[in-house]
């Protein structure tokens, strides 16, 4: 929990938010930049951010830019889901909607008694008990779900699979130059070789295979144009069990052998 104050435009100011928040706006404007979108909140809205990066311009109001921040992870969502899920239809999660960063809430009379009630606990200058900030949490996401209702829920539970996917991509990122076999990095993430193949194809639009070996390759013909060092040297580090199938593997990609690439 933290209440942020500025007294000028911050333009464009880079955010790489590892936790997701309540953002409450209490004075001035607040534009937010992301990947895919751009929304705009004055002191009548509030926003619940997803974790990730984005751009933010924050315009003074009559007195300052002011927000009060209410920061919450992925378990306390999950936690929320678990205790909560039977007020929602399921169904409604195979509705194709576009994943969003953020979710607007019209600020009515139960979020600003519930930002006085946060500013009071802030004011107290005393350590809070986690116990008493997951009952603001909890109830706070209650609220939102009654006034929103399927919505909502169908949101949080985009937050999930967005997670899933992040954790699934940085498999895929880490063993990306390694030795690992498709088998192996299914095994890392705790997926059969099937489901894995599925979840690549669905993520990256190409099958791991393919993908994998394309920037294996690309990788040696880098390292191999710099004189970093020789086949011999790199083709066990990218999966291949012999110098024949890497060079055999790199004529197929590039058409000619990995040996032409290195310089004299």
């Amino acid at each position: 929990m933290a209440n942020y104050e500025a007294y000028k435009l911050v333009s464009k100011n880079k955010i790489n938010l590892n936790k997701n928040v309540f953002s409450f706006l209490l004075d001035g404007q607040k534009d937010i930049h992301f990947s895919n979108d751009i929304v705009s909140i004055d002191d009548t809205q509030s926003l619940l951010l997803a974790s990730g990066n984005f751009l933010t311009t924050e315009i003074v109001g009559a007195n300052s830019y002011s927000c009060l921040l209410f920061f919450f992870s992925q378990k306390n969502i999950n936690d929320f889901l678990l205790k909560y899920g039977h007020l929602f239809n399921p169904n409604d999660l195979n509705k194709s909607a576009a994943s969003s960063p953020y979710f607007l809430m019209e600020k009515d009379n139960f979020i600003i008694h519930f930002i006085n009630s946060i500013q009071q606990i802030y004011g107290l200058n005393q350590t809070i008990s986690q116990k008493i900030l997951e009952l603001k949490f909890e109830e706070i996401m209650l609220y939102l779900a009654d006034k929103y209702g399927q919505s909502f829920f169908v949101y949080l539970h985009s937050l999930l699979i967005n997670e899933r996917e992040f954790s699934f991509k940085m498999v895929i990122e880490k063993n990306l130059y390694t030795s690992l076999n498709i088998d192996e990095v299914a095994f890392l993430c705790n997926m059969s070789l099937s489901t894995f193949k599925r979840k690549f194809l669905q993520l990256y639009q190409e099958s791991p295979g393919k993908w994998f070996q394309l920037k294996r390759l690309n990788k040696a013909k880098k390292l191999l144009l710099n004189n970093e060092a020789t086949p011999s040297e790199i083709y066990m580090d990218f999966g291949y069990d012999s110098l024949s199938n890497f060079s055999t593997a790199f004529k197929n990609e590039f058409g000619y052998s990995p040996k032409n690439m290195m310089k004299t």
